[in-house]
């Protein structure tokens, strides 16, 4: 347990919870709606402070990251909470509700990366935003330590607190889910703008990544698709984006999104987007270059690297991302 960073005391021992854009107000004893931010005496605590649900090595391509460090392994940790409340979570049993947790402080974080001679971490599975504290506490003894930090995350927490954890992060995965308020508020539970506007402040800050869970009749019209890309393309084309085929899991029953729809979207996207890739779903995700059309980056699966200082070997084109 930790006290929080981000609220406001209220009268009468309530608080405002200030990290995230649901902005919970909560009597003494309440908790958010994360379930890892509670009301104690009129502070707000972390509850969840160096707590884990799972520790585990990852192909860092599995966070999904394609274009940074392709081919390494990562260390990943995840809380056991979320900020949003998706009918499809694929991680709802320890997102959604309350499980065991085992205590993992930062500095033996630390000490279990050097350990296993793993250069980077990875905050993901659940939420790592409802992880605040910790994060940003222990991604600043990784960084002591020259290991790079990953996050994997939906992206819904207010500016300010994101720009103070942003030096410490070296790569992220934003999963924008929409490019409809409705479906983030109907289906997740949340809003869609300050996703966006998160998406613009990380990109040019750290490495960034984006993942599109592709939903039969939710979000898989040309037109949504269409809208996505467009906003990817106006930040910088060359940010990655992945596709991810849907499955019918937790509270959505629609049957699972086909491969034919995973390809039209892609072929929509690279129309005004250097790099797409689809998952869950077996087909060529090695990377190409954008202007010559080079294998840069093979993926069938072992992962073999043909970049030569973030240049195309045969056109000298700048390639996004760290090789």
């Amino acid at each position: 347990m930790r006290e929080a960073k981000y609220f406001k005391r209220l009268p009468n021992d309530a608080v405002r919870c200030e990290l995230c854009p649901h902005y919970c107000v909560l009597d003494r004893d309440k908790t958010g709606k994360c379930r890892a931010r509670k009301n104690m005496y009129g502070i707000l605590y972390s509850m969840n402070y160096a707590q884990t649900v799972t520790v585990s090595v990852d192909p860092i391509e599995k966070k999904p990251l394609y274009h940074f460090h392709p081919g390494e392994n990562i260390l990943s940790i995840g809380s056991n909470s979320c900020n949003l409340t998706c009918d499809f979570c694929q991680n709802y049993s320890i997102s959604q509700y309350h499980v065991p947790t085992t205590e993992l402080t930062h500095v033996q974080l630390a000490d279990l990366a050097q350990k296993y001679r793993l250069k980077f971490v990875a905050y993901t599975y659940t939420e790592p935003i409802t992880w605040y504290e910790f994060v940003l506490e222990s991604a600043q003894l990784l960084h002591k330590n020259k290991i790079k930090t990953v996050l994997v995350t939906n992206g819904y927490i207010n500016p300010a607190p994101l720009l103070e954890l942003l030096p410490y992060i070296d790569a992220m995965n934003i999963d924008l889910k929409s490019m409809s308020d409705l479906f983030y508020r109907e289906i997740c539970g949340g809003s869609l703008q300050p996703v966006l506007d998160s998406i613009k402040t990380v990109a040019g800050k750290c490495h960034l990544e984006i993942t599109n869970l592709i939903i039969p009749g939710k979000n898989d019209s040309a037109r949504d698709i269409d809208k996505l890309v467009n906003f990817i393309a106006s930040i910088d084309p060359d940010i990655p984006l992945h596709f991810s085929r849907y499955f019918p899991h937790y509270k959505l029953k629609i049957p699972a999104t086909s491969e034919e729809t995973l390809n039209e979207a892609r072929d929509i996207a690279l129309k005004k987007l250097n790099y797409v890739y689809l998952g869950n779903i077996l087909t060529d995700n090695s990377t190409y270059c954008p202007k010559c059309g080079s294998v840069l980056v093979e993926r069938d699966p072992q992962t073999r690297i043909n970049i030569r200082k973030n240049l195309c070997p045969e056109c000298n084109l700048p390639i996004y991302g760290s090789f």
